[in-house]
């Protein structure tokens, strides 16, 4: 089991950044990918992007291509969604999550897949 929490959320206004850290613990094994997903109110959970434990392959949704970038320090055990230009629609809960056993491909939808998961930090993106 990988224990996750996030970190860095907050408010910021239209056109702002901020960046999101995941901080894993427990086994991680190379195969694990850890993926940021999201939660808006009323909305179904979605997948923003992945980052692959072993090739360092990524995944991002087509609403956030060109505007967030997912990164991991693997000294520190943190993976980070550095977010810029953010837009009210990014307002969400966001969470990080985990997948084992070199399953990458799953980390994206909804995340069912996903083995583990943390418990979130919101996202208010004022216009």
């Amino acid at each position: 089991e990988v224990q996750l929490v996030e970190s860095g959320g907050g408010l910021v206004q239209a056109g702002g950044s901020l960046r999101l850290s995941c901080t894993t613990s427990g086994f991680i094994e190379d195969e694990t990918a850890i993926g940021w997903f999201r939660q808006a109110p009323g909305k179904e959970r979605e997948g923003v992007s992945c980052i692959s434990g072993s090739d360092g392959s990524t995944y991002y949704v087509d609403s956030v291509k060109g505007r967030f970038t997912i990164s991991s320090d693997n000294a520190k055990n943190v993976v980070y969604l550095q977010m810029n230009s953010l837009k009210p629609e990014d307002t969400a809960v966001y969470y990080c999550a985990a997948i084992h056993s070199a399953r990458f491909l799953l980390c994206r939808g909804r995340g069912d897949a996903m083995d583990d998961w943390g418990k979130g930090t919101l996202v208010t993106v004022s216009s």
